[in-house]
């Protein structure tokens, strides 16, 4: 537990039924922590033991935060690690992502960032106070917040319209 003016900051996860079926139990699960050894990223729910991760201010370049959003979908927003030449990726479930499927999720996110990544479900970021969190603890470590980003589906099919150069004969027998 911190203190009430401490500059740690600690984000949990919102319990559910689905933690008590994980076999975790109640208590509550750290989702991110910025304190003064560095960041924690929890892992999923589902898999949180397995991909939790603690990683030091010192192997730490930048903490960035971004959303992607497609066509009538609510923004998916993360939270990654640039993390300095040489240091091996945290575990998580997208330390194997491919860079082609990195850059059609989040185009103008870094690859190794979107490997070093977490899903922002089931908690928030508090701006404000990880920036204070970070200033305390590790002013040299950068903060980058991104706007949401669209994207827009690639390839035949994805886009009918007037100016796509498609049209609903297309996909017509």
């Amino acid at each position: 537990m911190t203190a009430p003016h401490s500059p740690v900051y600690q984000a949990y996860y919102t319990r559910t039924p689905l933690q008590l079926f994980s076999g975790l139990g109640w208590k509550r699960l750290v989702a991110f922590r910025a304190d003064e050894s560095g960041v924690t990223l929890g892992g999923p729910v589902t898999r949180y033991r397995r991909f939790t991760a603690a990683v030091p201010w010192r192997d730490i370049e930048a903490v960035v935060v971004w959303a992607t959003k497609k066509t009538m979908e609510r923004p998916i927003r993360r939270i990654g690690l640039k993390l300095r030449q040489g240091v091996p990726d945290v575990p998580g479930p997208d330390s194997t992502i491919s860079p082609q499927t990195a850059a059609s999720a989040a185009p103008h996110i870094e690859y190794q960032v979107v490997r070093n990544n977490r899903v922002v479900v089931f908690w928030k970021v508090d701006h404000t106070r990880l920036s204070a969190a970070m200033q305390a603890f590790a002013p040299q470590v950068q903060l980058r917040v991104h706007p949401v980003h669209k994207v827009v589906p690639q390839g035949p099919g994805t886009g009918l319209g007037n100016s796509s150069g498609g049209s609903i004969f297309d996909i017509l027998p």
